[in-house]
C-alpha cells in the first residue's frame, strides 16, 4: 500500500498539468508576419502562397484570407496577413496526421518556407473568449516608463532566452519598435501668424489622406454616409503635399508645405497597454509533448531569470485562468473524501471503521493517474471531474465488502474470517457493476468529433480508476477492515451494558431476569 501511495506521489508529479485540452474545432488559422513597413500587396503575395499550400491538403475545405489584419490585436496593419481554413468533416479526416493539431504542425513547416514574412500556425483557443489563439498569451509590462525602443529591446531578449527551452514552441510577439513612419510637424507660431486655423489644416489632411465624414443623406428609404477621401494616387507619397493647400481667415490659399514639416522616423505601429502600464503581448504554445502547464512554468522560469526589475511578465486569457485555477483541484479532492468519510462516520456511527473505506480511494487515484499518463494526457479540469467522481465509485465498492463484514462480525464470526468472508461474497457483485460501468464510459475514452479530446480526458481517468479500485482495492479493503476494527478504541460505558452490536468489544453476555 505505500508503495503504491509513492507510485502515485510520482504519477502526479509526472503527469503535466493543463486548464482544459485542445479540440478539433473544424478550422485553424494561420498569421503571416512581414518586415516593418512593408507593402499591402506583399502581404497579399503571402497569404496567396498561404492559400495554395493550404487548399493542396485534402483536408483543408476553403480558405479565407485577410491582408493587413493582424490577428492578435485585430488592429488593421498592411504587414500583416490572417487566414482561416475551415476543414473538412470529423468523419472525412480519419487518416493519421489530419486533425487539426497534425495540420498546425504542416502548415507551421510549410509556413516556413516562404522567406518573406514569418509564417505562424494556430489552432482556435479551447474557451472562445479567453484568448485570441490557442496556446498562451502574456504581456510583458514596462513598469518603470522606459519607452517603447526599450521595451522592444526587453522582448527581445527574454523570446532569444525562451526560445532555448524545449517545453516552448511558436513564440512570437506583434510588438515591433523598428515600423517605419512619417511624422508630420506642424509649425503653429507659423499657422498663426498666416491666419490658418489649426483645426483647418488637420480636417484638410484627414480628408485628403484619410477619409473625413460629412454627412447622411437618404435615397430609396436608406441612408448612406457621405466621406470626402483623394483619390488613391494623390495620397501615396509624402511628396503629394506640394499639391494639398489650406484656406486662410482672410481667403488667401496656403499651400500645405509652407504649414508642415515631413519627418522620417522609427516607432511603434501599435502600443497596447495592460493594467495601465505599456505592454507587448507575446504568444506561443507548448512543444509536442509538454502541457499547457509545463510551458508556463517555463517562461515563468525564464522571466525571472532574464527581466530586468522595471519589466515583468504577466498572464491573461486562458493562460491566466489556468494559473488562477492552479492547486484547487487537490482541493476539491479533499473535501471530496472528508464528505465521504463524514457520511460514513454518521452511518456506523464510529470514527475508525470508515476509514477502511476512504483507504480505497487512493487505488481508484493511482489508477486514473496511470491511465492518463499512458496516453500521454494531462491533468486538466475534466479528468479533476472524473477524480471526484472516482472517490464515491471507490467507496461504493469498499462498502459492499465493509458493510457485509461488519453483520457478519456483528453475528460473531471473528473480524479476520469476517473480512475474508465478506471478500469472497461481494467479489463477484462488484465485479460485475464496475465491470459495467467501465464498459458504459469506454465510448467517452475512445469518441472522435466535437469535444472528443475532453471526453478522451474524463473517460480515460474514470476507466483507469475503476479497474484499480476493483482488481486492487478490492484485495487491501478486508486487510483494512481487519486493522481498522481490531485497533479501534473500545468505548467508555459509565454504567451502561456494552454495545452488542459492535464488533470491537468482547460479547457482553444479557443479565438474568430476577423473579421476586
Amino acid at each position: 500500500f505505500a508503495g503504491m501511495l509513492v507510485l502515485t506521489w510520482g504519477l502526479f508529479q509526472r503527469v503535466p498539468g493543463s486548464l482544459v485540452p485542445d479540440e478539433d474545432q473544424v478550422y485553424v488559422m494561420t498569421m503571416a508576419i512581414l518586415p516593418p513597413g512593408a507593402s499591402l500587396e506583399r502581404t497579399i503575395a503571402v497569404n496567396d502562397r498561404i492559400n495554395e499550400f493550404a487548399l493542396a491538403n485534402p483536408a483543408v475545405d476553403n480558405v479565407i484570407a485577410l491582408s493587413g489584419l493582424d490577428l492578435l490585436s485585430f488592429s488593421n496593419v498592411p504587414f500583416y496577413g490572417a487566414a482561416f481554413i475551415p476543414l473538412k468533416h470529423w468523419e472525412d479526416r480519419t487518416a493519421p496526421g489530419q486533425d487539426a493539431q497534425s495540420l498546425v504542425g504542416q502548415f507551421f513547416m510549410q509556413g516556413a518556407q516562404i522567406r518573406d514574412a514569418i509564417v505562424l500556425a494556430f489552432n482556435p483557443p479551447p474557451i472562445s473568449g479567453m484568448s485570441t489563439t490557442g496556446g498562451f498569451e502574456a504581456y510583458l509590462q514596462s513598469r518603470g516608463g522606459g519607452g517603447s525602443k526599450a521595451l522592444a529591446g526587453e522582448v527581445q531578449k527574454f523570446l532569444a532566452a525562451a526560445g532555448q527551452r524545449p517545453e516552448l514552441a511558436g513564440l512570437n510577439t506583434i510588438f515591433n519598435a523598428s515600423v517605419p513612419q512619417i511624422d508630420i510637424r506642424l509649425d503653429r507660431e507659423k499657422a498663426r501668424a498666416l491666419g490658418v486655423p489649426v483645426n483647418t489644416v488637420f480636417e484638410t489632411m484627414q480628408a485628403t489622406f484619410g477619409a473625413l465624414y460629412v454627412n447622411d443623406f437618404n435615397k430609396l428609404g436608406r441612408t448612406f454616409k457621405v466621406q470626402v477621401q483623394s483619390e488613391a494616387e494623390y495620397r501615396e507619397k509624402p511628396d503629394d503635399l506640394k499639391y494639398v493647400y489650406v484656406r486662410s481667415t482672410d481667403g488667401r490659399m496656403i499651400p500645405l508645405t509652407a504649414l508642415v514639416e515631413v519627418v522620417r522616423s522609427a516607432g511603434a505601429e501599435v502600443v497596447d497597454r495592460y493594467n495601465v502600464f505599456p505592454a507587448a503581448k507575446i504568444v506561443g504554445g507548448p512543444a509536442p509533448g509538454y502541457s499547457s502547464g509545463q510551458a508556463l512554468a517555463a517562461m515563468e522560469q525564464v522571466a525571472a531569470q532574464t527581466l530586468d526589475e522595471d519589466y515583468s511578465l504577466v498572464w491573461t486569457g486562458s493562460a491566466y485562468q489556468e494559473r488562477l485555477t492552479g492547486g484547487t483541484s487537490t482541493l476539491v479532492f479533499g473535501f471530496g473524501l472528508v464528505m465521504v468519510f463524514l457520511i460514513l462516520a454518521a452511518l456506523y456511527e464510529r470514527w475508525t471503521l470508515p476509514v477502511a473505506v476512504v483507504l480505497a480511494v487512493p487505488f481508484a487515484l493511482f489508477g486514473a493517474l496511470a491511465a492518463v499518463w499512458v496516453r500521454g494526457m494531462a491533468n486538466d479540469v475534466y479528468f479533476q471531474i472524473g477524480l471526484v467522481t472516482l472517490i464515491g465509485l471507490a467507496a461504493k465498492n469498499a462498502i459492499l465488502i465493509v458493510e457485509f463484514a461488519l453483520l457478519k462480525a456483528q453475528d460473531g464470526v471473528p473480524v479476520a474470517q469476517a473480512a475474508l468472508e465478506a471478500a469472497r461474497l461481494r467479489f463477484r457483485p462488484i465485479i460485475m457493476t464496475s465491470l459495467a460501468f467501465v464498459l458504459g464510459v469506454v465510448p467517452l475514452a475512445l469518441s472522435t468529433g466535437a469535444g472528443a479530446a475532453s471526453r478522451h480526458s474524463i473517460g480515460t481517468g474514470v476507466i483507469g480508476g475503476m479497474l484499480a479500485a476493483t482488481f486492487l482495492a478490492t484485495f487491501f479493503v478486508p486487510l483494512f477492515f481487519r486493522l481498522v476494527v481490531r485497533h479501534a478504541p473500545k468505548p467508555h460505558h459509565h454504567g451502561a451494558a456494552a454495545d452488542p452490536h459492535d464488533p470491537s468489544e468482547p460479547s457482553a453476555k444479557a443479565p438474568e431476569p430476577h423473579h421476586g
